[in-house]
C-alpha cells in the first residue's frame, strides 16, 4: 500500500505499488483526473535518461473521496476491525 507522501506520485509507481497492470491503471488515472479528485503534470527534469514521467497527486476533493472509500471497503472486508487510512498527498491550491 502506498505510504503518505508529500511529493506527487508517478503513473509506473502507482503500477508497481498496487500491482495492477498499465492497462488498468492509467485509465483509473485518466477518470480521476477528469472528476476533478486527481491533477496530473509531466515532469520537467530533462537531465533524468528515460521517458518524462507523468505525476498524479490528489486533489482536497480527491483524498476526501479515497478516504471515505477506503473505509466503506475496509467495512466490508473486515467488518470487525478498524481501517488504517493512508492518503496520500493533496494539492491544496
Amino acid at each position: 500500500m502506498l505510504e503518505e507522501s508529500s511529493d506527487p506520485c508517478w503513473g509506473l509507481l502507482v503500477i508497481k505499488s498496487s500491482g495492477r497492470p498499465a492497462g488498468t491503471v492509467y485509465p483509473i488515472l485518466e477518470r480521476l483526473e477528469s472528476l476533478g479528485w486527481v491533477t496530473s503534470s509531466w515532469e520537467a527534469d530533462d537531465s533524468r535518461s528515460g521517458p518524462r514521467r507523468r505525476y498524479y497527486e490528489l486533489t482536497e476533493g480527491g483524498a476526501a473521496a479515497a478516504g471515505e472509500t477506503i473505509a466503506a471497503f475496509a467495512l466490508r472486508v473486515h467488518p470487525a476491525t478498524t481501517p488504517r487510512l493512508v492518503i496520500p498527498s493533496v494539492v491544496t491550491a
